[in-house]
């Protein structure tokens, strides 16, 4: 790793939480690597590379985000690079951080927008870590709404006004055209957010939501990501009293938890980890509760895809431990279905039962009139049966989650094109749990079917389980039909 010059002057912060860390040179450097391998980094840093810090040299890249987290764990408090004497970069980690200040929160997630909509591929490979969740969820948990987010005064520019272009999905992309004030002129840092820059913030994440839902999160996730870059960033950078820039938070945190998620869909775990981290910082900042427990909840579904069930129990009891019983009933259901699944993989069968009776009872409550968050109205009886249906496979209790699969897929809107595939392959498992071969291989191959029509990896992924499940088999001729029929999809 190269680095900068060293300054003439000691590192004396730096020193000094050294000696409180109780840290020597070689430890701390070798936490640092330890820290870098969880993110893919190869960093090779010893205690000479320390010895050089503290003289005054500057690491370079993504390290002092890494130094600084580092120390946060040891500490159990909040450090920046600066905290340290260390110059401030805006690496790819710094994704992970929990922002100590709504300021902090908009500087983290734009530099996250601005590599994402760029050529930076290597950010869509970083690694998923779940070491990443303890201290974000933890500072969500003991933490307040901030005090004050409006502003008053037009910030200085950081982003050019001038040479800015109208955001343009590509047509490949399936977004003809987005929401924007008619007749606005293109959008600045410093001027004033309006009520109707926050509707069209709205509609545009119902609209990708929808094309979400209905082809897969890699079908129109960069224009997702290019339209919060052009459009969300010089909002959050303009000029707003508290009611407004409460409600521009929230719609912000809305659209980067789908951003999160079409990542998630398309495999690109670490990233989608860190759009949700950002999500639950500006909810934070929103003063809204409730959505940060369906961050949490978000975050706990993707620890469950990729088998980090502690994790997911955990995740989905901060965001109860969050709201109490303020929510909403629809919303006490979300996050105890999303507890269920995390006992689910771990094949707690009487955990995961209770969860799923808590969540059960908790949706009987609910009524018409209640006022459900737009963003909770998917859980619904559909969506319950398909929480049971994935639960009861994972606990290999096939009958039981062929019913409650096949109760989702009579109830489950078309729309939901995406969640009907992975209930129509629970199905096919349960089918062929209970030695059903021929109509488990009729339905995982209408499902793979449709994930051929979609881009989304996860789609992929739910087939590919079920024909690695299929192996015992492999000779028999629904098998061999099966196999057929997916060769042909080209």
């Amino acid at each position: 790793m190269t680095e900068r010059p060293a300054q003439r002057t000691p590192n004396r912060q730096l020193a000094a939480l050294i000696a409180e860390a109780g840290f020597s040179n070689a430890g701390l450097a070798r936490r640092v690597d330890q820290l870098g391998l969880e993110h893919g980094l190869d960093l090779r840093y010893d205690k000479t590379s320390v010895t050089r810090w503290l003289r005054g040299q500057q690491p370079r890249g993504t390290t002092p985000a890494l130094i600084a987290e580092v120390f946060t764990r040891r500490l159990g408090r909040r450090l920046t690079a600066q905290d340290l004497g260390l110059d401030a970069c805006a690496p790819v980690y710094a994704g992970l951080e929990f922002a100590a200040t709504p300021e902090e929160a908009v500087d983290i997630v734009s530099g996250l927008w601005r590599k994402d909509s760029g050529s930076h591929a290597e950010l869509r490979k970083i690694a998923f870590t779940p070491a990443g969740l303890v201290v974000p969820s933890r500072d969500w948990l003991i933490g307040r709404a901030d005090e004050k987010v409006a502003r008053g005064e037009p910030p200085a520019a950081r982003i050019p006004a001038q040479g800015r272009v109208a955001l343009r999905p590509p047509s490949e992309q399936g977004v003809a055209s987005l929401p924007r004030q008619r007749g606005q002129a293109e959008r600045g840092p410093g001027q004033k957010v309006t009520a109707g820059d926050i509707a069209a913030l709205r509609s545009v994440g119902e609209l990708f939501r929808t094309l979400d839902d209905a082809y897969g999160g890699g079908h129109a996730r960069q224009a997702l990501v290019r339209y919060l870059e052009h459009e969300c960033e010089p909002m959050l950078r303009g000029t707003y009293g508290e009611q407004t820039g409460r409600r521009l938070f929230a719609a912000a945190a809305d659209l980067t938890r789908l951003a999160g998620w079409t990542s998630y869909d398309i495999a690109a775990h670490g990233l989608a980890q860190r759009y949700f981290v950002q999500a639950l910082r500006l909810a934070q900042a929103a003063g809204d509760r409730t959505y940060g427990a369906y961050v949490l909840v978000t975050m706990s579904r993707q620890a469950v895809y990729l088998g980090h069930g502690r994790e997911a129990v955990q995740l989905a009891r901060v965001a109860q431990q969050g709201v109490g019983t303020s929510a909403p009933p629809v919303v006490q259901a979300l996050l105890h279905a999303s507890e269920a699944r995390g006992h689910g993989v771990l094949g707690e069968v009487r955990a995961c039962t209770a969860a799923l009776v808590r969540a059960e009872r908790a949706l009987e409550t609910a009524r018409s009139g209640d006022d459900v968050p737009h963003w909770a109205k998917f859980f619904d009886e559909a969506q319950l049966a398909d929480e049971f249906g994935h639960c009861h496979r994972d606990l290999q209790q096939f009958r039981a989650a062929a019913q409650h699969a096949e109760r989702s897929l009579q109830l489950r809107a078309p729309s939901y094109a995406r969640s009907r595939l992975f209930c129509r392959v629970v199905l096919a498992t349960a089918r062929l749990g209970l030695g059903e071969l021929d109509q488990a291989c009729q339905l995982a191959a209408e499902a793979a079917g449709q994930a051929a029509e979609m881009r989304s990896v996860r789609a992929v992924e739910y087939v590919r389980d079920f024909e690695r499940r299929l192996e015992p088999y492999k000779d028999a001729a629904p098998v061999r039909t099966y196999r057929d029929k997916v060769a042909a999809l080209g």
